[in-house]
């Protein structure tokens, strides 16, 4: 409880965004999806991610759990927004990119939204996109996810956004999305998937098994479009 009560929820300002990447650079290895195909490793830069983080925290709707005590990022949660037309425009700009694990995930990830086409069964132009949940692994099991979800799905709301979406790709964040009652749409057997010689394209450590995009309608704002 002493841990806990030295944390700290806000925004991110920009002074600390630097802070947010060296964060990442240590949690996002130990994504699942991310360490089956070797897109990023631990404490290493990877210009390709984190060119597209800094573009989400631009946008001003991520928060950020703060040890008060130590002045530590101890968990963000990295939040955006999704419009129409932005899955294909990604989908375009990955054919300049030449990197077979940048190819795999987010040929995965944007494949299947594309597919689910929720801006069409939602009838909504845009989504909240809360795009990475990372608590550092000595702050873990104490209940910060739930808690920059919590605070997520506020931020959500008070923008009048009427949907929220996750592209949960380890058990855990599903777990904690469940929590929330967030619905799946679609689960996507990791294992399914194969190379033209039969070796697994995603060999994600159980229990890691599933990648799934989950949703969650958001009360309706008047005073918001």
């Amino acid at each position: 409880m002493a841990l806990l009560e030295k944390m700290e929820y806000g925004p991110i300002p920009a002074s600390r965004y630097d802070d947010v990447i060296s964060h990442l650079r240590k949690s996002f290895p130990d994504e699942p999806l991310n360490a089956s195909v070797g897109l990023s490793f631990y404490n290493q830069p990877c210009p390709l991610l984190e060119k597209y983080d800094l573009i989400t925290l631009q946008e001003g709707l991520s928060v950020m759990a703060l040890n008060t005590e130590t002045g530590e990022i101890a968990g963000v949660a990295l939040n955006g927004t999704c419009r129409k037309g932005d899955i294909e425009e990604s989908l375009e700009n990955m054919k300049t990119i030449d990197s077979v694990p940048y190819q795999r995930v987010f040929g995965l990830l944007n494949a299947v939204n594309k597919e689910l086409d929720l801006f069409t069964r939602y009838n909504v132009d845009k989504i909240f996109d809360l795009r990475i949940l990372s608590v550092d692994s000595k702050y873990r099991g104490k209940g910060l996810a739930k808690e920059l979800f919590s605070r997520s799905e506020l931020i959500a709301e008070e923008h009048g956004y009427k949907l929220m979406k996750v592209d949960a790709t380890s058990l855990f964040t599903q777990r904690v999305c469940e929590v929330f009652g967030m619905e799946t749409m679609k689960a996507i057997r990791y294992g399914d998937y194969k190379d033209e010689n039969g070796k697994k394209m995603y060999p994600t450590k159980s229990p890691h098994d599933f990648y799934k995009v989950m949703v969650k309608k958001l009360p309706a704002r008047k005073d918001n479009d």
